[in-house]
Formats: C-alpha cells, sequence, structure tokens
C-alpha cells in the first residue's frame, strides 16, 4: 500500500548547498543538505530531489522546472549584496555566486509557471531580491542584540504575528501568533515587487512573504524543518504541488 500511494506523490526539488567537505580520506567541493529538509518533504508526502548549483540560465532552470510539481528554496549563505545594489556589510559572508545565479533562476523560472514554491530563511531572501527587493545585511545593527542568530548553531524561538488573511495563516489557521525556529543575521528590507508581509516579529522584522495574486508562492524567514512535530507548511506545498501537476495532467490530456 505504501509503494502504491508514493507512486501518486508529487516530485518537490530542494536546492543543495555547495561547500568544502571531509568524507573518509576525501576533501572535496560537495553538495548536500541538511537531512531535516528532505525528511519533512517525504513525512509530508512529497518525493525529495536535491538540485545542486550548477550552471544556470532560464532555459536551463526551466528544464529542470518542468520536470518538478514544486520548489524548495532552502537556507545556507548570505546572497550577494552586488545583487541589490550594496557593498558587503564586514560580517556578510564570502558570496556563493554559482548558488545566487541557480536559485535566482529557478525561483524566477518557478513563478513565471506558478509552480508552488516555498523559500525557507535564504530561500525568502532569494525571492525578495529576485523581485527588486533589498536586505538589511546585519540585524544586530538594527535591534540592538543577537537574538535572530545566537551563533554556534544554535536555533532559538521568536514570536511571530501572522497576517490572517495570508496563504501562511490558511496553514496555520490556530496560529495568529507563533514560536518559530530562527537562525538568521539579516532579514528583509525593501519588499520585492508583488510581495507583500505576511509575517512579523515584535521589533519589525519581516519573518514571511508571499507573492499576491500566487496560488502558491511563500517564503518564511524561519526553519520550520526544525520543527518535525509540526509538518503544516510542507504538507501545504505538497498538496499544491498535487494541484499542480494534476492541472498540467489534465491540459495535456487529448
Amino acid at each position: 500500500m505504501g509503494d502504491r500511494s508514493r507512486v501518486s506523490a508529487p516530485i518537490i526539488g530542494l536546492t543543495t548547498y555547495l561547500e568544502q567537505a571531509r568524507t573518509g580520506v576525501w576533501d572535496v567541493q560537495a553538495a548536500f543538505l541538511p537531512k531535516v529538509y528532505f525528511d519533512a518533504v517525504n513525512r509530508a508526502g512529497g518525493i525529495a530531489v536535491l538540485l545542486p548549483p550548477q550552471p544556470a540560465s532560464a532555459t536551463i532552470a526551466g528544464r529542470v522546472l518542468d520536470t518538478l510539481d514544486g520548489l524548495i528554496i532552502t537556507g545556507g549563505k548570505d546572497i550577494d549584496p552586488a545583487l541589490y545594489g550594496q557593498q558587503a556589510h564586514p560580517s556578510t559572508d564570502s558570496p556563493r555566486r554559482d548558488r545566487d545565479a541557480w536559485e535566482q533562476a529557478l525561483v524566477l523560472g518557478a513563478l513565471e509557471r506558478e509552480l508552488p514554491f516555498l523559500g525557507i530563511c535564504r530561500g525568502a531572501q532569494v525571492l525578495n531580491v529576485a523581485l527588486g527587493g533589498t536586505l538589511n545585511q546585519h540585524l544586530p545593527d538594527l535591534v540592538g542584540s543577537s537574538r535572530y542568530q545566537l551563533g554556534g548553531g544554535k536555533f532559538t524561538t521568536v514570536p511571530v504575528d501572522i497576517d490572517p488573511t495570508s496563504k501562511l495563516a490558511s496553514m496555520l489557521p490556530d496560529a495568529a501568533s507563533l514560536e518559530v525556529p530562527v537562525y538568521h543575521h539579516q532579514s528583509i528590507d525593501r519588499v520585492g515587487d508583488g510581495l507583500r508581509v505576511t509575517a512579523a516579529t515584535d521589533d519589525g522584522v519581516v519573518e514571511a512573504v508571499e507573492l499576491e495574486g500566487s496560488s502558491f508562492a511563500v517564503a518564511v524567514q524561519w526553519h520550520p524543518e526544525e520543527s518535525p512535530d509540526d509538518l503544516r507548511l510542507f504538507a501545504g506545498l505538497v498538496d499544491a504541488a498535487r494541484d499542480y501537476r494534476d492541472a498540467i495532467s489534465t491540459q495535456e490530456a487529448p
């Protein structure tokens, strides 16, 4: 029964890191993604496919997206500030331009197709920058503390207020206010074209945006994969991906 149900599961692409990695005798550049991401997709009923950084173009990204039912842009290093017209802050990561270009091509192609999309942490920032927005490069300069990124790989939680009219609220109907796991020192500043803020903290930090008029283009600054008992955002994406696949199949039927 389980194998038969997986046949109808939608395919969700997840972008990956590209970093120097050591395993056994090898010390090489490698694409990887923490298991919690694709485990959440699997548990929500989707099939996870990893999308490592590679040479980007609209054509190449489109070829990949045509095989998917949904897309997740995952967390990771800071976006190159040159993409939103700024010089790098001293605390900003060295740019990963290959990943920036790859993910921007994927995001723009997904939006063009109305492919269901979920951005997570860096993914929210990629969406915002791709649509002409900007970022705050170092939150401690603005809020006076490191509450959003304690360092050492330790997640902390912050309360967020959710817009009750948003797609996000439809997936979290009992959560006008929610404690979410965060690990970010940057945040959305000027909001990109067509986006609206759907969740924020008590000190005004944007924690979620979504694209107006889209069936499912949602991005959160927090890390839902770090809440293993709450798969609602992943389930929402998987449901939307299933609907997208079924609609495409109907259009292609003779």
